[in-house]
């Protein structure tokens, strides 16, 4: 692996990436198929978070290493084992012939580790793999990122364990469990067939009922391929605003061809290739809500606000607030306020101007006043930049200054707490709130094909390793920090960890998951049930496809050609023994 110069150019309105190794040839790439939507975006930046410190033992990865900021996701993979054979899957989970697995100790020290880097934030504690809940310790890991201080845990999952058992939710949810990033890839079971299980669609509903009953917040996550499922932006958005009781935040992760796609061929790279330009344009097609480059902000932004809290709570705060200062290439968002009861809803640029709102933040962040003067004029700023006839009818400004004092608990109200001792009283108190900020984001990750070592030094989404922490995309791609560790830490082959533990359960090619009580209270739309607008996409559409068209093309450009038959194969039976005279034994084949 080596590293290459790139140039990122425009061409007819789009952004392109260009680059020529010397041994591979040469590349080219979409980076945006809206020039101005990533102009706008760019031109909102607020600029790097402070450089990491205290951290010379964690960050050491050469050019790969993270010298900006804390992050806000510490991603930990319990496990690379998984009960699903996605494609795509960027870590290509139960293919790579071994098992790696963290112990109870590697969870406890990956953490103590990441408590000692300066500035020291709060982060969000993410469990992922293969599939987390599969790990024998998923529930202590759960308690002891509570245990040391971490407000938000989170699993990403594909959902199925806590479809399976109510009572696994609510164990979950009494460890510490906060959030579930659940694989959500569209609405019904045909946009979901590509993960190749029969009732996926099913699985999902059946978890978001068990979890939210438990007091567990669900994000939806979709991993979006052009020409696969990219019909399901509307139906995924309208989706969680018929249901704003239960959804509170959409992650739409644009595909990125790594893992069990690496080695794609141009013509599907270029096919199913999309951006974060895509989705922006998508919201609006298929929603009719927000406008590409106006409503929508790189998710950096969001460090004013909490820079600005970090001044309320003041220098003798145990912990700093969770900030996003990742590059504005790798996230956007927007974002929308619903009524839970009467489901009215707006566009939050639509009645706050968001860039004038963070400009006024930032001054009253520099001039340090002290927690209630700044308070003051935090809403002397909310209200100058505040349009009425823009939001939903019944929200007021002072609900508007309630859902930000929550969030960031600037005056000290009680709304339930988020802490290490947070009840099921505190989360049903959280709920109470009439007002869902549903959150949309955009978080692209890189590929060889797109890959900018300018993004990969101020990574928010770390992961937490037993060789430090590595940024997101230089762990599953780049130079393949993934395939170094998991190679240096394996626990056993796939073979030997069979014999000793059995083999776990794998659903795939169609087979449905068993889920006695599938019922569900959710509201669905019977449109989007019925996918009108599925696309069609010509060719292979995974990395199994494309593999089965080579060998067909094998056949008829080599063997065909050339007239090569194989030779005819000879049946073996079994094996049987002989006795002989002299007592000895002999094996013959029938």
């Amino acid at each position: 692996m080596g590293e290459i110069k790139a140039q990122i150019i425009e061409r007819d309105g789009q952004v392109w990436m260009i680059k020529d190794c010397p041994k591979h040839g040469h590349f080219e790439d979409m980076m945006a198929m809206d020039s101005k939507f990533l102009q706008h975006i760019e031109s909102l930046f607020p600029g790097r978070d402070m450089q990491s410190h205290n951290d010379e033992k964690l960050h050491n990865h050469g050019s790969s290493t993270i010298k900006y900021g804390r992050g806000a996701v510490l991603t930990v993979d319990l496990t690379n084992r998984c009960n699903m054979m996605c494609d795509p899957c960027f870590m290509d989970a139960n293919q790579v012939g071994f098992v790696h697995e963290l112990s109870m100790e590697d969870v406890k020290e990956i953490l103590d580790n990441a408590i000692q880097i300066k500035p020291r934030r709060q982060m969000s504690v993410q469990y992922s793999g293969g599939e987390p809940t599969l790990s024998p310790y998923f529930l202590d890991a759960v308690r002891y990122a509570r245990k040391v201080g971490y407000n938000s845990v989170q699993a990403a999952t594909n959902g199925i364990e806590f479809a399976k058992s109510k009572e696994f939710c609510r164990e979950a949810a009494e460890a510490g469990l906060r959030f579930v990033y659940l694989q959500f890839d569209g609405i019904g079971n045909d946009a979901n067939s590509h993960r190749q299980i029969g009732n996926l669609f099913d699985v999902k509903l059946r978890a978001i009922n068990n979890l939210h009953e438990a007091g567990v917040d669900i994000i939806l996550v979709t991993t979006l391929v052009n020409g696969i499922n990219n019909d399901q932006v509307g139906s995924i958005i309208r989706f969680a605003l018929e249901n704003p009781k239960k959804i509170s935040f959409i992650a739409f992760q644009p595909v990125s061809f790594t893992g069990r796609d690496e080695l794609i061929t141009e013509q599907r790279r270029l096919q199913q290739r999309y951006t974060l330009a895509h989705l922006a344009h998508d919201v609006k097609g298929q929603v009719g809500i927000t406008e590409p480059t106006r409503d929508w902000f790189p998710l950096s932004l969001m460090g004013a606000f909490a820079d600005f809290a970090d001044v309320v709570h003041g220098p003798e705060s145990e912990w700093g607030q969770v900030s996003c200062g990742c590059h504005p290439n790798c996230g956007v968002g927007t974002a929308v306020m619903v009524n839970k009861e009467t489901k009215e809803m707006a566009p939050v640029p639509q009645f706050l101007n968001i860039q004038g709102l963070v400009t006024d933040m930032q001054h009253i962040t520099d001039t340090n006043r002290g927690k209630w003067f700044s308070n003051i004029m935090m809403g002397l700023a909310l209200l100058k930049n505040y349009n009425p006839y823009g939001a939903p009818e019944s929200l007021t400004l002072k609900g508007i200054l309630m859902k930000f004092d929550k969030s960031f608990g600037l005056s000290g109200k009680d709304y339930g707490k988020v802490g290490p001792d947070r009840t099921i009283e505190d989360i049903e108190k959280r709920r109470k709130d009439p007002w869902n900020f549903l959150f949309i984001a955009g978080m692209w990750f890189q590929d060889l094909f797109n890959y900018d070592f300018r993004r990969t030094e101020m990574c928010i989404i770390p992961y937490g390793t037993q060789e430090g922490e590595i940024s997101f995309c230089a762990y599953n791609t780049g130079i393949g920090w993934r395939n170094i560790i998991e190679h240096m830490h394996q626990n056993a082959t796939v073979a030997q960890w069979y014999k000793e533990h059995g083999r776990h359960e794998v659903f795939a090619r169609g087979k449905e998951v068993e889920l006695g009580d599938a019922s569900h209270n959710l509201v669905l739309n019977e449109i989007d049930l019925q996918r009108p607008n599925k696309p069609e996409m010509e060719g292979p559409k995974t990395a199994a496809e494309e593999m089965q068209m080579m060998r067909k093309l094998y056949q008829q450009m080599v063997m065909d050609k050339n007239q090569i038959k194989a030779e005819p194969l000879v049946q073996i039976g079994g094996i049987k023994r002989e006795k002989k005279e002299n007592a000895k034994e002999m094996a013959v084949a029938e």
